[in-house]
Order: structure tokens, then C-alpha cells, then sequence
């Protein structure tokens, strides 16, 4: 683990030159990022093929929630250094991505300088961006409070008893769909997905498009934190129709629990990652998994209420400012902590898990 992105993008660039030697035809490369903030914004990979016939593909993708990468860059660099030399790989190769949301992770947001949720932004239908979550809408302002950040106002700290009325009104299911689905009319609110595809995913899709090219199979498991029981890897796909994938998934699973996504306690999104890799590569068998390493207990009523918190007040500071400074630090500290815990136990169940 490191504790900046430009150290993690060097742990990571060094982990892969060290499979250069080991491997043949092995490629490294930095993408910019089209950035109005940051001349230094990059996509890392590294791609070891398949060293004699190109079966499957293995993609370990990271920081498509720019904050989460910290996490998801020591689970590629443990993968790259333990684990990578233990695979046969005569007939499968693996890319990695590091990085997806370089913005983000450097700033430590989980959205992009446009403030875009890069897992509710992927889409090549148009359509997805005109589409209306009339149940964010009704809960807008809750959502998107005006002003400077002041943990302190009555508001904020209240702001567990406005909550638990809303479940009372709406139920936890329907209102924990309505805010984490997406939403795409209120670009400077919580979970936006833009109005098009953001310069991250245009930039790493002429990669995908080629690498996949060669191989017949391809696994993606992108790296998440925070949603989920605190220490406990939770896999959790979006819903899959297709009964033979959801066999074959549950097979190579075996002995772990999956969250389908399809109970009362969780929720499914729109424009996600891992769904769109899918989609630009249609005459692929495309199997589709996301890791998410929980850290605040958000599958529990009172846990969940404290993630949104958490989530609003960033969110609020980051477009109208902080109160105090005292506000900005702890509001920013408490953001870091929920999605890269300082807990050298958790860290370590982490790498264990993954």
C-alpha cells in the first residue's frame, strides 16, 4: 500500500517492468488524460499475453472510483508479485489497468474533474444520458444541501433523524435504488453519470477493443471499496440474465457468496464499467465481476446512513465550500478513512481476501 497515486502509479510501473523480464512481449504504457486541472493525469497497464495461443484474457481493472485506487493498486501490485508467476500462461494472458479514474485518485474523489461517477458513465447508447431518476429527484435536496460544508449545522446533525423518516417513508430498498442507480439531470450532484462518455473511458476503449481482439474468453474483476460489512470481500456483480454465465460464474466462485444484486438489500447502476467492456466486445464470452471491499458496515440501515453522509457532505464542500477549515480537514479525513481505512487490519484482510 501507498499513500499517494503518484506513489502507487510508481509501485506499479516498477511491478510491471519486473514481469518485462520475465515474460515475453510484454507491454507497459501511460495514457494521458485529457485534464483543465492536471497536466499529469494517467491510465497505467500492463499487458502480459498469452505466451503461446490466445485462449483468455484476464483483466484486473482498478480506480474507476478515482479515491478506491489506492486499495485496488495494492491488490494489482500483490497479484503482479505474487501471483501473476504461479499462472499458467501459456494460453491465457492478463491486463492490467491502473488507474481508470486518475482525477479522482490523485484528489481523492471518487468522481471525476467533471464530477462524474465513471461506474454510472458507460454507455454506448446515447440514450442512457437522457434517461430521468424521478426517485433522486425527489430527493434532491436532502441530497445536494446549499452553502459551505459546516458539520455543525443543524442539518448535519440531525441529519440521521431525516433519514430514518425518509425510510420510514419510502423503504430502505427503493430509496437506496433511487440515490445509487445514477442519475443524469444534476451534474453537481451525488452518483452523476455526465452527458457523455467521460475522457477516461474513451481513452482506455481503443485498448480494450485491441487486446481483447486476439482472445475468445475474457474475465474482468474490477477493484471497489466501501460498499459492504467492514473486512469482508463481497462479489457483487449486476443482475445476469444468462444462465449458463451466472453457472459458470457461481463455478469459479465456488465457496464464496455472491451478491446478485437482486435482494432488498442492494441496488443495481446504470453506465457501469464492467458492463460496457462487455458491450465493445459482443462476440466475446464476457465474464463480469466486481470485488467490493467493505469498510463502513453500508449493507446495515445505520451504516448506510452514515456512507451518504459522509458522501453529501464531501460533495458539498467540494462545489460550495467549507464552513471552517477545521470542517474541510475532517470532512476530507473521514472520505479518505471510508474507502481507504488506515487500519493495518483491514489492509492486510484485503490482500488475504483478494
Amino acid at each position: 500500500f501507498q499513500n499517494s497515486y503518484e506513489e502507487c502509479r510508481k509501485n506499479f510501473i516498477l511491478a510491471a517492468e519486473k514481469l518485462n523480464k520475465k515474460f515475453t512481449n510484454v507491454a507497459i504504457s501511460k495514457l494521458y488524460i485529457e485534464s483543465k486541472k492536471d497536466p499529469d493525469l494517467t491510465i497505467d497497464y500492463c499487458y502480459v499475453p498469452a505466451q503461446k495461443e490466445f485462449k483468455r484474457l484476464l483483466i484486473l481493472s482498478s480506480a474507476v472510483h478515482g479515491i478506491e485506487g489506492y486499495v485496488g493498486s495494492a491488490v494489482q501490485q500483490m497479484f503482479m508479485e505474487e501471483l501473476l508467476e504461479k499462472i499458467n500462461l501459456s494460453d491465457m494472458g492478463v491486463l492490467l489497468i491502473h488507474g481508470m479514474n486518475p482525477y479522482g485518485f490523485k484528489y481523492n474523489r471518487r468522481v471525476s474533474e467533471n464530477n462524474v461517477d465513471l461506474n454510472r458513465n458507460c454507455s454506448n447508447d446515447s440514450k442512457l444520458y437522457k434517461s430521468i431518476n424521478a426517485g433522486y429527484s425527489d430527493l434532491y435536496n436532502m441530497l445536494n444541501p446549499k452553502g459551505e460544508a459546516n458539520l455543525k449545522s443543524i442539518k448535519n446533525m440531525f441529519f440521521q433523524v431525516n433519514a430514518i423518516q425518509k425510510i420510514v417513508q419510502y423503504s430502505m430498498g427503493t430509496l437506496r435504488q433511487a440515490i445509487l442507480q445514477g442519475q443524469y439531470q444534476y451534474p453537481e450532484g451525488l452518483y452523476f453519470g455526465g452527458n457523455e462518455l467521460e475522457p477516461s473511458i474513451k481513452t482506455i476503449t481503443p485498448v480494450l477493443k485491441q487486446i481483447t481482439d486476439n482472445y475468445g474468453i475474457v474475465f474482468n474483476i474490477d477493484l471497489h471499496t466501501g460498499y459492504g460489512a467492514r473486512g469482508t470481500l463481497h462479489l457483487f456483480p449486476n443482475p445476469i440474465e444468462d444462465k449458463k454465465l451466472k453457472d459458470d460464474i457461481e463455478t469459479i466462485f465456488s465457496g464464496n457468496h455472491i451478491d446478485w444484486g437482486d435482494g432488498d438489500d442492494f441496488y443495481t447502476v446504470t453506465g457501469d464499467f464492467t458492463s460496457y467492456i462487455g458491450g465493445i466486445i459482443p462476440n466475446k464470452y464476457y465474464i463480469p465481476m466486481v470485488f467490493e471491499f467493505g469498510t463502513l458496515d453500508s449493507q446495515t440501515t445505520m451504516g448506510s446512513i452514515k456512507s451518504l453522509h459522509n458522501m453529501i457532505v464531501e460533495n458539498q464542500g467540494f462545489h460550495h465550500n467549507y464552513k471552517t477549515k477545521k470542517n474541510e480537514t475532517k470532512i476530507k479525513k473521514t472520505i479518505l478513512e471510508m474507502y481507504y481505512p488506515s487500519s493495518e487490519k483491514w489492509k492486510s484482510k484485503v490482500i488475504e481476501d483478494a
